[in-house]
């Protein structure tokens, strides 16, 4: 199922402080991507789908 990056992050109870912990990236670009102000690179999908344990085509940008 596709949902957004927040509601994915949300579902494991996680700030977005922790999410990126997790996926070895900055909370700014965890905030900047959930906010609409920044497009992911292919990676830093990787490194979010990993953390999260989904797809990276199940995430919603």
């Amino acid at each position: 199922m596709i949902k957004t990056l927040r509601d994915h992050r949300l579902d494991k109870f996680w700030s977005q402080a922790e999410l990126a912990k997790q996926a070895g990236i900055g909370a700014d670009t965890v905030n900047r991507l959930e906010n609409g102000k920044q497009n992911p690179s292919f990676i830093t999908v990787r490194k979010l789908a990993t953390a999260l344990k989904v797809k990276p085509e199940e995430i919603e940008f």
